[in-house]
């Protein structure tokens, strides 16, 4: 947070420096452009900004307006995000009705708010939790690359002595160590193949599915839960828009076959629910690394008043319909959840 306040210093200083150096000019000083056609695509100038392209019709050219478009890409000062962020949290059937409807001037598009959440989200948890480099890097060494590792030495050993025996040398020494690291292997064998039962071995069979790369990605993940941890972050940022396309068919098995509702519709609503999602765990990483964990906890009953808010004013429900839904929405996102991570688990090589 530290950090934070002295990047967010730092622009604040460049920006007033800029200003003292070289202030601001008013539209007849220096700086300011006077084009009449379009310095872009060339087309004659109608107002503020080129009918054509869209680029603004007149060009600052001054230090001040370079850390003006610095702050405005970072920050979107224009003041969409603050439009946009109230209704996301205590209107988003508006929010999501008005983007579809198709009066988007005021409000950040749902892919980029999103993508800003995801990318937030990473870099908060990245930031709160608790690194230990010395034992993510002992625990890097996963199971199956151990019992590789020893087969590669018996293989060695074996031919060893297998060089002894034929220039008459004794392998007695050679075959006690062959033995001894065959019985660590067999060990090492035995887990892998058993991973998933109780640890008093007599629960049912191990985890299975229809699908063998599950399966092994699961076995992993038991093996060597620290490095499987990490590799599903990484994943998950990388493929964390997969989420849009697997819900939205669950929320149109809410509204199937119906006229008024289209796929677009779905999706809209889908990825501005992520997006209050996404940011709602931000607040929670945000919330527990400040202690306040008892905070955090009631935040778990948003979701589901989100859920039923946003398809009361999306969809126009009445309350029995929204709660119904809702119910089955809740349902739905916890099968999409499973389903995303199978899928990365399925992607993921330990």
């Amino acid at each position: 947070m530290n950090g934070l306040g002295e990047s967010l210093a730092e622009l604040g200083q460049g920006g007033a420096a800029a200003l003292a150096a070289e202030p601001m000019q008013s539209s007849g000083g220096e700086g300011h452009t006077h084009e009449t056609s379009c310095l872009n695509c060339g087309t004659a100038l109608v107002g503020s900004h080129c009918h054509a392209c869209g680029q603004a019709a007149h060009v600052h050219r001054t230090l001040g307006a370079f850390f003006h478009d610095l702050l405005h890409g970072v920050f979107h000062f224009e003041g969409k995000v603050w439009r946009t962020l109230p209704l996301l949290a205590w209107r988003p059937g508006q929010l999501t009705r008005e983007y579809v409807d198709g009066r988007r001037a005021s409000y950040v598009s749902p892919i980029a708010l999103f993508l800003f959440g995801v990318f937030l989200m990473f870099a908060v948890f990245h930031a709160t939790e608790s690194h230990d480099e010395e034992g993510h890097a002992a625990n890097v060494q996963g199971l199956e690359q151990n019992i590789a590792r020893l087969e590669r030495e018996i293989a060695d050993l074996r031919g060893k002595q297998a060089q002894a025996r034929a220039s008459g040398r004794s392998s007695e020494a050679l075959e006690d160590e062959i033995e001894s690291r065959q019985d660590t292997l067999d060990t090492l064998r035995d887990l892998d193949a058993n991973i998933g039962k109780g640890t008093d071995g007599a629960s049912p069979g191990k985890v299975t599915s229809d699908f063998p790369q599950i399966d092994r990605a699961i076995r992993k993940f038991n093996a060597n839960p620290d490095l499987a941890t990490y590799k599903l972050q990484t994943y998950a940022y990388k493929y964390s828009w997969a989420l849009i396309p697997i819900s939205v068919p669950f929320l149109w098995l809410l509204f199937p076959f119906s006229r008024r509702f289209h796929l677009y519709d779905h999706t809209v609503f889908v990825t501005y629910s992520l997006c209050f999602m996404t940011l709602l765990l931000v607040v929670a990483m945000i919330g527990g690394a400040v202690g306040a964990g008892g905070l955090v906890g009631w935040l778990v009953f948003l979701p589901p008043i989100h859920m039923y808010r946003q398809l009361r004013g999306a969809y126009g429900l009445g309350r029995v319909s929204a709660l119904f839904r809702s119910a089955l929405l809740i349902l739905f996102a916890g099968t999409a959840l499973l389903m995303f991570f199978l899928m990365i688990m399925a992607q993921t090589s330990f």
